[in-house]
């Protein structure tokens, strides 16, 4: 099994996701051979919170040029964890995850 730190690659900040925030929504770059058991085992030990719900999707990679060469991004996957925003076990899980606290 791979360690967390190899699964949650890296935090995804774009207006919708900034938007989803208040919901319990947090949108992660995860790696792409990981399900969503992994990823819901991956956020629970990195961040310490109580995770709910996860939602992936394959993103493809956009064309992209320079000059006259052509090319492609890598294609990725992203993951939106819902999160319990009201932990039952106050003590064990947090109710939000501290880096996206001053995001919205």
């Amino acid at each position: 099994m791979k360690a967390p730190q190899d699964i949650i690659l890296k935090p995804v900040i774009t207006e919708r996701s900034i938007d989803i925030l208040p919901t319990g929504k947090y949108t992660f770059k995860v790696d792409k051979d990981a399900n969503k058991v992994e990823i819901a085992k991956a956020v629970t030990e990195l961040f310490g919170v109580e995770v709910l719900k996860v939602n992936t999707m394959n993103c493809k990679g956009r064309a992209r040029r320079v000059g006259r060469y052509e090319g492609k991004k890598a294609d990725w996957k992203k993951a939106i964890v819902t999160i319990n925003t009201e932990p039952s076990d106050k003590k064990k899980f947090k109710s939000s995850i501290e880096f996206f606290d001053g995001l919205y």
